[in-house]
């Protein structure tokens, strides 16, 4: 396991994004995708019933042995919330209650935010509008890895720590990156977050709460969900930066494995991409996409010509904001 990566620095290109231009062809050829805009009437419902589901399964592991708890950790409990972290992901783009009602929003991936047991949904949705205007852009793009992730973690070992290593990089890499000021939500979100968290440990003890933050570090690590991570952008193949996964773990996770489709039609909430690939089959069927977030973790670890450097980059202009 000592075979160290090929790839010694990103792929530069001087293009924009593919997702813009796509977008205008699919958009001046099948003008009725623009009605599957808009919000999810369902989505709140179901992040509701994962809400709730995390904290019953609080007051069923507080007499657990440790080992069971971090067992049921890993197996249930992590795969709710990284399936919650998704869902925000969905609502980040205004597909719970549309892009009218923007707070109900902002509040309501608050909400989702609670059984993760982190602050998290105000920061993601300040960076990951940056992800989708300025995809793979130096310095704006905080998706993709550092020069000392790409220059360290290149040995078969090292990438396998980096996969586990996933949520701490995660987190701290946009404060490196392209740091910004802490916003009111922001505060909000960790004000709600950590009175939750007081009013479980309160009434239920610390196992719940390692329950839940360690099933969220678990399952956003070494996971075969968080193949998802690696799946949507490593460039698999030369000359594709973007790939999209049609398999069954779409039904855990808001179809985020449509990922081509979601970078072309953000606006569209993920229970409604499947029909944009259907519409639009021309753009998508003979892109390369991948078949299994098992065999993409397995071959980021082993394949040599795969590591944190292989990620797309280019220079972009910032956007004024209006």
């Amino acid at each position: 396991m000592g075979n160290r990566v090929t790839r010694g620095d990103f792929e530069w290109v001087y293009t924009e994004q593919p997702h813009t231009q796509r977008r205008k062809e699919i958009l001046a050829k099948y003008p009725e995708i623009k009605t599957l805009m808009g919000p999810d009437p369902h989505l709140k419902w179901i992040v509701s019933g994962m809400v709730f589901v995390q904290f019953l399964a609080c007051y069923l592991v507080k007499d657990l042995s440790w080992k069971w708890i971090f067992f049921w950790a890993y197996a249930f409990g992590g795969c709710i919330n990284h399936s919650l972290t998704l869902a925000i992901h969905d609502i980040s783009h205004n597909v719970a209650f549309g892009n009218k009602q923007t707070k109900w929003n902002r509040w309501f991936a608050i909400f989702a935010n609670l059984p993760i047991g982190i602050p998290y949904s105000a920061s993601f949705k300040k960076y990951h509008i940056d992800h989708h205007r300025y995809l793979g852009g130096d310095s704006l793009d905080v998706d993709i890895p550092t020069d000392f992730e790409g220059w360290f973690f290149c040995t078969p070992l090292r990438k396998l720590l980096w996969l586990f290593l996933q949520p701490l990089f995660y987190s701290l890499r946009p404060l490196y990156v392209n740091p910004k000021a802490i916003t009111r939500m922001e505060i909000f979100n960790a004000l709600a977050q950590f009175s939750i968290d007081l009013i479980i440990y309160y009434f239920w003890g610390l196992k719940p709460i390692i329950y839940l933050i360690a099933g969220t570090i678990l399952c956003m690590g070494l996971h075969p969900i968080s193949g998802h991570f690696i799946a949507e952008h490593y460039m698999f193949l030369k000359g594709y930066e973007t790939y999209s996964y049609y398999g069954p773990l779409n039904w855990l996770t808001f179809n985020v494995g449509y990922h081509m489709e979601h970078h072309d039609f953000p606006s569209i909430p993920g229970c409604r991409l499947p029909m944009v690939k259907k519409i639009a089959a021309e753009y998508y069927d003979n892109l390369p996409h991948h078949q299994s977030w098992i065999r993409v973790l397995w071959d980021f670890v082993f394949d040599d010509a795969i590591g944190p450097y292989s990620r797309v980059k280019r220079l972009c202009k910032l956007a004024k904001e209006s």
